[in-house]
């Protein structure tokens, strides 16, 4: 290649491929005066900054992943730590939502997400001291809700890094959460059931070793005892959050003969209305069901789920805004923040059919 050649390439190369130096050029500044803007650096003046902004913009200038980070301070990085078995996670549809939401957010605001699945205490073990190196991640946010998996999050707690937990956890005053409103959710689903005249209406719980299925039967005891229904404990079961955990579930309550169920997510409702056909009970005529979570396997099914709809992509996505403030502007105090659901209605609850006299 002639010299004349190789200048051209290294020309186009530099257009297409700007340094901090080739910035500092355009704008007439140093190369330390763009690394302070690219960098947020609150000693530079407006007007310079933004002449560099232009630049940069122009240029398409895209700072360089480990430049920035040594300059900051800062990885860009954040995990997600989800302490149940990998099995689990791919099989119950709320997680890839709740995780897509994560990481559209992250996207957004130009993190990198490292997914951290913990089935064990072993694992946890191993885990725990590469998340907590300083300079290996900004933050964390850990879904959680169940009585195990304290001692990790009191582990992040000592460690003070910031962290946000997906689900109320069982100690809340020391560490930020963000959860739906489970137990006015769970109300709002069993009093529109009550609405229609059903009267023995029976509960599909979660694991009462989590807070989801604590609170979602305290909306449902709270809507009974509310219009002076009796609680009748036989029509209450403890489910999992599978669909055959749903199904088994439903087999347990058809001997107390139940004519409308609220299952605490719709993966169990799936299973419950599988199990109440088999019955031979039609829906939902002789029995109704709502569930929770509105994921779409709502619709799929030829009797289309009524069901209390969480955002959970918008839930992951608000656990990220919610760690970069912690990130930001530090940990103390502890935000809580419970995000709003809908009742949606579709064939199951037989309200597009006038109820029940």
């Amino acid at each position: 290649m002639n010299p004349e050649s190789a200048t051209k390439k290294r020309r186009e190369r530099r257009l297409s491929d700007p340094t901090l130096e080739d910035i500092g050029k355009r704008a007439g500044v140093s190369r330390s005066t763009v690394s302070r803007v690219v960098n947020d650096s609150p000693d530079v003046r407006e007007d310079v900054r933004k002449r560099v902004l232009d630049v940069i913009q122009d240029a398409g200038y895209q700072p360089h992943a480990a430049a920035r980070a040594l300059a900051s301070q800062r990885s860009w990085t954040i995990g997600l730590v989800l302490p149940q078995s990998v099995s689990f996670f791919f099989t119950d549809p709320y997680y890839p939502h709740l995780t897509k939401g994560i990481a559209q957010a992250c996207n957004q605001y130009n993190y990198t997400l490292a997914l951290f699945l913990v089935g064990t205490k072993e694992d946890e073990e191993k885990i725990f001291p590469r998340i907590s190196r300083k300079g290996f991640l900004d933050g964390v946010i850990v879904q959680s809700g169940h009585h195990g998996e304290q001692w990790i999050i009191g582990r992040f707690v000592d460690a003070k890094m910031p962290l946000v937990i997906a689900g109320r956890p069982f100690r809340s005053d020391n560490v930020s959460y963000i959860d739906t409103d489970n137990v006015n959710s769970a109300y709002i689903a069993v009093s529109h059931l009550i609405q229609l005249g059903r009267r023995r209406i029976g509960l599909i719980t979660g694991p009462t070793s989590s807070t989801v299925g604590i609170d979602r039967k305290d909306g449902y005891l709270k809507a009974l005892l509310e219009r002076r229904r009796e609680v009748d404990e036989s029509l209450i079961v403890e489910g999992d959050f599978t669909e055959a955990g749903g199904y088994y579930s439903m087999q347990r309550l058809l001997p107390s003969k139940p004519d409308a169920v609220f299952a605490a997510s719709d993966v169990m409702a799936i299973g419950a209305m599988r199990a109440a056909r088999e019955a031979g009970l039609r829906i939902p005529d002789e029995i109704a069901f709502v569930g929770f979570d509105d994921l779409p396997i709502a619709t799929l099914s030829d009797v289309q789920l009524t069901t209390v709809r969480q955002p959970v992509v918008q839930f992951g996505a608000k656990a990220v805004e919610v760690l970069l403030d912690l990130i930001e502007n530090g940990i103390d105090p502890p935000r809580h923040i419970l995000m709003e659901t809908e009742l949606v209605i579709r064939d199951s609850c037989g309200a597009l059919r006038g109820g029940r006299d």
